[in-house]
């Protein structure tokens, strides 16, 4: 990749200045990822008396949570955990048994926001037996799946899991499933140097007060990590489907689809299974905020350009960090926007699968196929609208939907005995490369008298 023009280095960080002069921000850093790697990255302010750089250490807060949520879905992959099954399967004994993992990776499972005790944020963690006597059904404030209700106490619980399941603290899996396989070697449950302190800003003095950063035990899965641009850069890739066997680009691409909208009559902001969505500008946004006491951090990513946005601030409130970050990605799509890629014609191709690409019809209605690369194929109404949706090979002559009304449906290949091709099925629905062809086996019969006039 080009380097960015020093019209648009020069953009973003007044963008930057101007966010940490304007809401006197002790220090600020922020990056921008594009094609892979730290396309450009600044800082403001101080640490230690040095301006703050890309291996400076911040507590990003529920960022924490997009870790926790991939864990899960690792044992999902495995096959040991079930998205739809009861919490209380795999942590008997709480008083919020009842709701779904499902439910508590996109806070839909109408637990309270907060652990009950003191301000969880402010004071000594204790462990999950303790934390988790204290909750009672009171702590149910919504019907599970009626509503979005943002809930630490849930991550906490899911932190739990990890550990029941793998044998070893989350903090341990993290470390092993995670973070050594990506490099991420910056990113740790306490501070180390180098790293910013977590202050308070007087609202009417240019003064600080400085904030406590405890260990939060059985609710760190809510918050308790601590980060650098370069591993955050490193975790934008891995949200927008660099994932490096990790984790399959497919169940990351599962955690970006919204299951519940935050504000339902405008739908710009929702939350998929553990990552925050947002739409700005035209761009859908998946990744994560954060704030604990002193800190504010966000990490943005828009898969579809490969590009993200970072920010990090040790200041407790005042600062807009999400929207520092959605600015970085606006200026960089609108004065450098992505080349598309270059088109090249396939290396290879399967005689069987050219064979069908061309024109199919669902009863009357026309479809396009058309063969992409990797044995992927597309089916697309020929008058436009209707359903359309791309497909990725299973198996021989079988494919499963990825997008659209066919989305985990399967469409397969129906030949004749004699081996010719008869028609395509998918989901029951029979398309034939004539219009109800009457050799196909279509549910209902064809008229035997054929198309008449009337």
């Amino acid at each position: 990749m080009e380097p960015l023009l020093p019209t648009t280095e020069r953009a973003l960080l007044q963008r930057l200045a101007s966010e940490q002069a304007a809401k006197r921000v002790p220090s600020l850093v922020a990056a921008v990822v594009r094609d892979g790697r730290i396309a450009w990255s600044g800082g403001r302010g101080r640490v230690a008396g040095e301006v703050p750089g890309v291996d400076t250490q911040y507590r990003i807060g529920s960022i924490t949570k997009t870790f926790v949520a991939v864990l899960v879905m690792r044992l999902r992959d495995e096959g040991k955990v079930a998205l739809n099954a009861p919490y209380g399967k795999y942590v008997p004994g709480t008083a919020f048994g009842d709701v779904t993992v499902a439910q508590l990776l996109a806070h839909a499972a109408g637990l309270t926001a907060e652990s009950p005790g003191q301000w969880w944020e402010r004071t000594p963690g204790v462990e999950w037996t303790e934390l988790s006597e204290r909750v009672t059904e009171a702590e149910l404030k919504h019907r599970p799946g009626r509503q979005f209700h943002y809930t630490n106490l849930g991550y906490g619980a899911l932190g739990e899991l990890v550990a029941r399941l793998r044998g070893v603290s989350w903090l341990d899996a993290l470390n092993a499933e995670i973070l050594q396989p990506l490099g991420m070697t910056r990113t740790t449950p306490m501070p180390e140097k180098p790293h910013a302190d977590g202050f308070a800003v007087h609202p009417w003095a240019d003064v600080l007060l400085p904030e406590p950063a405890h260990d939060a035990v059985a609710m760190a899965p809510a918050g308790q990590l601590w980060s650098t641009l370069n591993d955050l850069s490193r975790w934008a890739r891995f949200l927008g489907g660099d994932t490096d066997a990790v984790l399959h680009p497919d169940t990351v691409a599962e955690m970006r689809e919204p299951a519940v909208v935050e504000d339902a009559e405008q739908w710009t902001s929702g939350h998929g299974l553990g990552l925050q969505l947002a739409r700005n500008r035209g761009r859908k946004l998946a990744g994560h905020t954060g704030s604990m006491p002193g800190f504010l951090a966000t990490v943005w990513t828009h898969a579809e350009s490969g590009t993200a946005g970072i920010a990090m601030a040790n200041t407790t409130t005042g600062a807009d960090i999400p929207g520092l970050c959605t600015d970085l990605i606006d200026i960089v799509g609108t004065l450098e926007p992505q080349l598309p890629a270059e088109w090249a014609p396939l290396t290879e191709v399967d005689p069987e699968l050219l064979a069908l690409t061309g024109t199919w019809y669902w009863g009357p209605a026309g479809r396009s196929l058309r063969l992409l690369r990797d044995g992927w194929i597309s089916l697309t109404p020929i008058a436009g609208g209707g359903r359309a949706s791309r497909f990725r090979p299973v198996g021989r002559e079988t494919w499963i939907g990825l997008d659209g009304y066919y989305a985990g449906e399967t469409l397969r290949v129906v030949r004749r005995p004699d081996g010719s091709l008869s028609h395509l099925d998918l989901a029951t629905f029979i398309f034939t490369r004539e219009p109800y062809d009457p050799s196909a086996e279509i549910p209902g019969g064809v008229d035997p008298d054929g198309w008449q006039g009337r």
